[in-house]
């Protein structure tokens, strides 16, 4: 085992391009460190650079307190899993995964054992007399993951390697490497751009935007507390609903407009008074707006009139969006997280945002209907239109 660490990594190509900018990052031995980000944002190159396949073009990369700028891909100990497997074909699963210790000229008798043993982890004790053709997309993982442990590296790099399998199996197989990796103790970096699988693999997220670091913590932190509008417009599924309005003052108390509703604040955010009058971007996940619930209480509730536009079934709840009158959030970083449905909120002429809630899944709700939704006040977010940054009361 061995850490990893970052110090003000940049990759600048010849075009100019910078990839990766001044990236830094501590990764503890044994931990399983997510990279998330979207499309483009530098996460691949950023691992790339850990593996020694891509030069680093300023900063320093230490694993197991060694400088390796300019060691080898080879000599790094390190395994990378890739999103296309790379699985040589004429091969059977046996030799795929011996691969590595056959270049090593290892002993035949402790091949033979350590590609035993390690089918035996993977469950691939049937299939090492097949060839890649005759594997499911799951079963060709597990060679590839199969071909990286029996090196037993320090460290373990893994670049999106779920994209190719359907939801179902991709869903299974991250929780087979979650548990595979605590079970190994080997140092992991993942990198992938579905924020989904992120919160539930990763012992901490690292959000990358356009190759700068947006936020590092534990998943829940991430999620509970985003550091600026792309984490919190980037993180969760569906995304924080957010909007941006003007903070008032009434009857002593700070109060958000939401169209005609006046949402006072609650005693923890009361640090938000020097924002009174000003323009501030609200935010509240979909799960902390709920639709009514038979034999709850109701007094005391803060509610919103909604005009329901569509709704979504998933089983276990509806998606019930609607129409709020506040201004959309247009700032950089919610574009960035969220450009394709501002651009789908602006194509259909939409006065105000689009908000989302969560619904009982019985409760027959229906697009057209007018309904109310319980506002969650306590888990409010404010963000600076200007900064992007998070507002912390």
């Amino acid at each position: 085992m061995a850490d990893i660490r970052l110090d003000k990594l940049a990759k600048r190509f010849p075009n100019g391009f910078e990839a990766v900018k001044d990236l830094s990052l501590e990764i503890a031995e044994a931990e399983l460190l997510v990279l998330v980000g979207p499309s483009g944002c530098g996460k691949t190159t950023a691992l790339r650079m850990i593996a020694g396949l891509e030069d680093i073009s300023s900063g320093d990369l230490y694993i197991g307190g060694r400088r390796v700028n300019d060691v080898l891909e080879r000599d790094r100990d390190i395994a990378m899993v890739f999103q296309n497997y790379a699985l040589y074909p004429h091969m059977t699963v046996a030799q795929n995964i011996a691969f590595s210790l056959k270049l090593s000229k290892r002993p035949k008798r402790e091949i033979s054992e350590r590609v035993q043993e390690t089918a035996k982890l993977l469950g691939l004790e049937e299939l090492l007399d097949r060839r890649p053709k005759q594997l499911s997309g799951g079963q060709k993982q597990r060679v590839a993951m199969g071909r990286a442990i029996i090196r037993k590296p320090q460290v373990f790099l893994m670049d999106e390697p779920l994209s190719n399998l359907d939801a179902q199996l991709r869903v299974h197989m991250r929780g087979e490497i979650e548990a595979l990796q605590k079970r190994l103790g080997v140092t992991t970096v993942y990198v992938t751009h579905d924020q989904v699988e992120a919160m539930t693999m990763g012992d901490r997220v690292a959000v990358l935007r356009a190759g700068e670091l947006q936020q590092i913590d534990t998943p829940t932190n991430v999620y509970d507390r985003p550091a600026n509008l792309f984490v919190a417009g980037f993180i969760g599924s569906p995304p924080m609903n957010l909007a941006e309005v003007t903070l008032e003052q009434s009857n002593g108390n700070l109060v958000v407009p939401l169209g005609n509703t006046k949402i006072p604040l609650p005693a923890g955010k009361r640090g938000l008074e020097k924002w009174a009058g000003r323009n501030v971007v609200v935010g509240l996940r979909p799960e902390d707006l709920q639709g009514p619930r038979p034999g709850a209480p109701t007094d005391g509730k803060v509610t919103l009139p909604a005009h329901v536009d569509r709704v979504e079934a998933l089983g276990a709840s509806l998606l019930v969006y609607f129409g709020v009158d506040a201004p959309l959030a247009q700032s950089a970083g919610v574009a960035a997280a969220l450009g394709a449905h501002i651009e789908e909120v602006t194509h259909l002429g939409r006065e105000g945002s689009e908000f989302c809630a969560t619904f009982e899944p019985r409760t027959g709700v229906r697009v057209g209907d007018d309904v109310t939704v319980n506002v969650d006040v306590e888990r409010l977010h404010f963000f600076d239109p200007e900064t992007e940054d998070a507002l912390t009361p």
